[in-house]
């Protein structure tokens, strides 16, 4: 592939979109909430006790309630993620991630509803997907992929 003029223009485009996205007050409250989890030791404890907690109860999903560690494994990870989930700062980073995916899921229907209508982006929100490239009613009963 030849580097035209045009490409050129894009990709300046593409690096100020960035410096947009990641300027956004949105990404901002994310890394604020990101630094709140990761400088706490005590959360930092709690997530590394999690994860390996999680390796564990994949094992053990592989043998389903024949592992003989079933009932205590599958207790001991309710309880660290219901440790982890009543978490004032990771409830935060939670709702921040969601956030900046949905800031990602708008920019991404804009660029490409801008390229053409019948462009598909997938996007991790229901909330953005209504708009079909049938229309509101194909008949097709959901054939065609959209949301009959």
């Amino acid at each position: 592939m030849m580097m035209t003029s045009e490409w050129a223009l894009i990709m300046d485009e593409a690096d100020l979109l960035t410096e947009m996205i990641l300027s956004s007050e949105v990404v901002k409250a994310y890394f604020n909430a990101y630094e709140k989890v990761y400088e706490n030791p005590v959360l930092v404890d709690k997530l590394r006790r999690f994860i390996k907690m999680k390796e564990l109860y994949e094992e053990v999903q592989r043998f389903g309630r024949y592992h003989p560690n079933y009932q205590e494994t599958m207790k001991e990870i309710r309880v660290l993620k219901r440790e982890l989930d009543i978490d004032e700062h990771i409830a935060a980073l939670k709702v921040a991630e969601n956030d900046v995916q949905d800031l990602l899921d708008e920019v991404s229907l804009l660029v490409g509803k801008t390229v053409s209508d019948s462009v598909k982006v997938p996007v991790s929100n229901p909330f953005f997907a209504t708009d079909s490239s049938c229309g509101s009613s194909c008949g097709t009963g959901g054939s065609c992929s959209c949301s009959a």
